[in-house]
């Protein structure tokens, strides 16, 4: 029997929807070994006498890379709207593989190696994060209307699924004190060669979205420059007074993101330093954290549909708050690994909600303009979280500098809680 008209459109509508959602299986690795448990806390164990003085140095990494991201990143999405997204994401993936590729090979005694590593793992992570504007932009144009929070979350959850996969791999193949395969331990090779799993991974994975993918007709094909991106991004500016419910939520995630962010950052080397995990702990640490978390996300995608992004994203920072708090006054493992939990069953959550209502918040034709700010919001400010926890673990100890972060997410809350999601939405769907 001959196939219905619309069958090959749905095929094709759900291959590309796959794609999307495999590229988070994809870039899950970069964040969950590079940035939260395995590189960070081998940087700050290896490249530094103790473990304050560690952390401050890869504070100062995580800082650079987010005003990096945030300086570029509404720039790359009003030129993605120019002139197409596809690419853009591709060449973002690309810088990321080969710096992460890199980074593997800066041994500790080397000259200049807290420097070549750190300028390494900058531009890593800026590629990676300018990638998601691009990446997020797609999210309106995949998922109807009523299912967007439940494929946002899918996504994040099948992230955290290639977050823990990609960690299960580093535990029985790099972490042990006999690596397989022949892998040398000098120097740490064998973790830092966990850099060249993930770029592999990260590269494998994301093929599908680099081929499905398809950009809708760009606004300006034709003025994909610099300083059209500029023009535009002034306009972009003067736009958001016409969206005051995107302005107000973009600024409350300038808050609570970043001690999300910084939790994610520094938890490793928090549980390496404050609790004395081992690397092997610390893998599993981290696969604990991934299961909690992919359940959550996908959990919360349909409280999402039914209860609105605001109402998800609320109870989330509440919870993330409350885990702060016991993180920071927790006195053994067990205490840290609660705390651990429920930081992974309501990040998913927090994630993949905030990427929903800012999907809903957007304006048609106009998408990566606003997931630009999107960024934007998560990294204009998210150089005080890491910072502020530097120097407080440097000054006092770690505990203070996690227990400092529950400043964010107070204020983050707050201003959440003034915001009008109906209004945000019918502004958005009113945009011509």
């Amino acid at each position: 029997m001959a196939a219905k008209p619309g069958d090959a459109e749905r095929r094709t509508a759900g291959l590309q929807v796959g794609s999307w959602c495999l590229y988070d299986w994809a870039n899950s690795a970069f964040t969950t070994l590079v940035v939260s448990f395995i590189y960070s806390a081998y940087f700050s164990d290896a490249f530094a006498d103790d473990a304050g003085r560690g952390t401050a140095l890869w504070s100062r990494g995580v800082t650079v890379s987010a005003l990096g991201i945030a300086v570029l990143a509404p720039i790359a999405g009003v030129l993605a709207d120019r002139g197409g997204r596809r690419r853009y994401l591709i060449v973002s993936a690309l810088v990321c593989v080969a710096a992460t590729v890199a980074l593997a090979f800066v041994r500790p005694s080397q000259p200049n190696a807290v420097l070549t590593a750190l300028t390494l793992f900058v531009v890593a992570n800026v590629a990676y994060e300018i990638g998601l504007v691009f990446y997020n932009a797609f999210l309106p144009s995949l998922a109807p209307p009523g299912r967007i929070g439940r494929i946002s979350g899918y996504a994040w959850g099948i992230g955290y699924a290639g977050g823990l996969s990609a960690l299960a791999v580093a535990l029985v193949v790099f972490v042990p004190e006999t690596p397989l395969f022949g892998i040398s331990t000098a120097e740490g090779f064998n973790l830092r060669a966990t850099n060249l799993l993930v770029a592999g991974w990260f590269l494998l994975f994301s093929l599908p979205a680099f081929i499905l993918l398809r950009d809708e007709t760009p606004r300006d094909a034709g003025g994909a420059s610099i300083r059209s991106a500029f023009a535009g991004l002034a306009a972009t500016v003067r736009h958001l007074r016409r969206y005051r419910q995107a302005g107000l939520f973009l600024l409350a995630r300038l808050f609570y993101n970043d001690g999300l962010v910084t939790i994610f950052a520094f938890g490793g080397i928090y549980a390496v330093g404050t609790f004395g995990f081992s690397f092997t702990q610390l893998v599993m640490f981290g696969i604990v954290i991934n299961v909690a978390a992919g359940l959550g996300a996908a959990a919360f995608g349909i409280l999402d549909d039914r209860a609105g992004g605001k109402f998800t994203v609320g109870i989330s920072i509440a919870a993330l708050a409350a885990a702060t708090l016991l993180g920071a006054v927790a006195q053994t493992q067990a205490g840290f690994w609660t705390a651990a939990v429920l930081v992974g069953i309501f990040a998913g959550p927090n994630q993949a909600a905030s990427r929903s209502l800012m999907a809903r918040f957007a304006p048609p034709r106009h998408e990566s303009e606003f997931f630009g700010f999107f960024a934007f919001s998560g990294k204009v400010t998210s150089f005080l979280g890491p910072l502020l926890l530097g120097v407080l673990s440097d000054v006092y100890n770690q505990r203070v500098g996690i227990a400092s972060l529950l400043i964010f997410f107070l204020i983050g809350g707050v201003l959440l809680w003034r915001l009008d999601e109906r209004e945000g939405i019918a502004a958005a769907r009113a945009a011509t």
